[in-house]
């Protein structure tokens, strides 16, 4: 079972510069969450949450967001509508192909004065007579269903055979729970032939929430949040055939290269709040090589740098690291002139942290006249 842990929603909000108390939108499809958990307390200023293509099967623990306005649940396991009433800013909801067939739940839903937008396309309970005047008829707030607007005059008709809309939706709902437990049944006996691989994708299945599960597990039998072993991950290429060092932006990072007549400048977009012991800065006299977060940032250099004579610089507001490396075949202008001092007193503190080789200093600006970092992807 895939869980919702305190890494994967930093991982997911780099954006954000891994700050999740603040974060408004997160986006976490396509990983094989069977619960919504946590984000209630970690993330209550979330206002669009994504969470399609999943395996989660109860719609639970968002009672705390409030400011929430865009949930996306779509492609799930989800049987019936539920635990939402405390999301009053919710404006938009997406089911799209789930197992609703409880449509009466659909009530729950009559407190969300806010919700304009409701997707049900692709349930079981899409497929009752009178689904779409049921629904209107129970979410007189709604203007549009399953991408349709609904007019003045389909919410008129509705309310006017609400009584027959209610008879004819309960046929047809317990005629699907019938269905549904027959299947839950059929499963159960199928489950215990214990197919191997090869047989099971060649047999035939029934479209039901256990199926997609045991579809999951069998695509994916190592749970992705579990480490896996370093000889089986894919290395980074650092070289080519030839021996070169390669450019590689494994962390995408911004950055900025200026090419000065007397040295390089690279000012890489560091995240603010990230601990400086987890840089490690390594300087070559053909590349300089920053890893952060065991991530590498690789950068080929033009021409030959003094690896000795190197700074590398971290400004404390923006957080970004700068790194000065002097060319080794830069030679200084012959001038008869007292050349005047171009140095600048710094008055601020200066303090010092020390990773692997490299001396990385803490400023308040790391350089005055150096203009603004420019954004490339």
């Amino acid at each position: 079972m895939v869980r919702i842990t305190e890494e994967l929603v930093r991982k997911k909000s780099e954006h954000n510069e891994c700050i999740i108390n603040s974060l408004e939108e997160l986006s976490l499809h396509q990983e094989n969450i069977e619960k919504i958990e946590h984000l209630h307390n970690w993330c209550r200023n979330l206002e669009i949450l994504l969470l399609q293509s999943n395996l989660i099967s109860k719609i639970e623990n968002l009672y705390k967001l409030k400011k929430l306005k865009y949930l996306n649940l779509a492609i799930n396991n989800i049987e019936r509508i539920e635990n939402l009433e405390k999301c009053e800013s919710l404006e938009k909801l997406d089911l799209t192909l789930n197992f609703i067939g409880d449509l009466e739940s659909v009530t729950s839903l009559k407190n969300n004065f806010a919700l304009k937008q409701l997707y049900l396309t692709g349930n079981p309970c899409t497929d009752y007579e009178d689904y779409r005047d049921y629904v209107i008829c129970q979410l007189p707030q709604l203007e549009n269903l399953d991408n349709n607007e609904i007019t003045r005059s389909e919410k008129l008709k509705a309310l006017q055979i609400k009584q027959s809309l209610a008879i004819s939706v309960k046929y047809c709902q317990n005629k699907y729970f019938k269905f549904r437990k027959h299947q839950k049944e059929r499963l159960a006996s199928s489950s215990d032939q214990n197919l191997d691989n090869e047989s099971y994708w060649k047999s035939k299945s029934e479209h039901a929430p256990e199926t997609r599960i045991e579809m999951a597990k069998r695509r994916n039998p190592e749970d992705k949040n579990e480490c896996k072993d370093a000889s089986v991950k894919k290395q980074t290429r650092l070289y080519n055939k030839d021996g070169r060092p390669l450019n590689i932006n494994q962390a995408k990072l911004q950055f900025k290269f200026e090419d000065e007549p007397r040295e390089f400048r690279l000012q890489l977009a560091v995240y603010r709040y990230l601990d400086t012991n987890l840089i490690s800065v390594d300087l070559e006299p053909d590349f300089a090589r920053i890893t952060i977060k065991g991530k590498i940032f690789q950068y080929v250099l033009p021409e030959e740098i003094c690896v000795d004579k190197s700074k590398v610089q971290r400004s404390q507001t923006t957080g970004y690291l700068l790194i000065i490396m002097p060319k080794v075949n830069y030679k200084v202008p012959i001038s008869f002139d007292r050349p005047k001092s171009s140095e600048r007193v710094n008055n601020g503190q200066v303090k010092k942290n020390f990773i692997g080789d490299q001396n990385i200093e803490i400023r308040k600006d790391i350089d005055p006249d150096m203009p603004p970092l420019e954004y490339y992807r």
